[in-house]
């Protein structure tokens, strides 16, 4: 059974539109500067310089695991769901995703829907959030 208020399968769904690259980027900004505030705690960037890289990762695959979104990304108001079915990617999912972004080339070769191979490979998609 399906529930008519959730949203179509970006899949499925011939009206859906990314958002914004600046979104995605934005969100990316305030994720990286966060990344960097918590590797300080654990012997900084500077000395470090693979730290900030882990956390985004960790970050990545936990908060689009559990609940769709980094905090970058709250705060744009964009999310990360299944290609496929329009839900949550989960952990493992997220950890792919977050792995491939780190190694920045596959988040720049996008198709018609802004999805990276990095999204393409994690099964994954950004969407605006819904209003209301």
């Amino acid at each position: 059974m399906t529930n008519p208020h959730a949203p179509a399968a970006p899949a499925t769904d011939p009206s859906f539109t990314p958002p914004s690259l600046g979104k995605r980027f934005g969100a990316l900004i305030i994720d990286w500067l966060l990344c960097l505030l918590v590797s300080n705690f654990f012997g900084g960037p500077v000395r470090h310089p693979w730290l900030p890289v882990l956390v985004l990762v960790l970050v990545y695959g936990v908060f689009l695991g559990l609940f769709a979104q980094t905090p970058g990304m709250y705060i744009t108001k964009i999310r990360c769901v299944s290609w496929r079915d329009g839900g949550r990617i989960g952990v493992l999912r997220g950890l792919i995703r977050g792995l491939l972004l780190a190694l920045v080339v596959p988040a720049l070769i996008m198709d018609e829907h802004r999805r990276g191979l990095h999204d393409r490979l994690a099964d994954s998609v950004i969407v605006d959030v819904p209003r209301g």
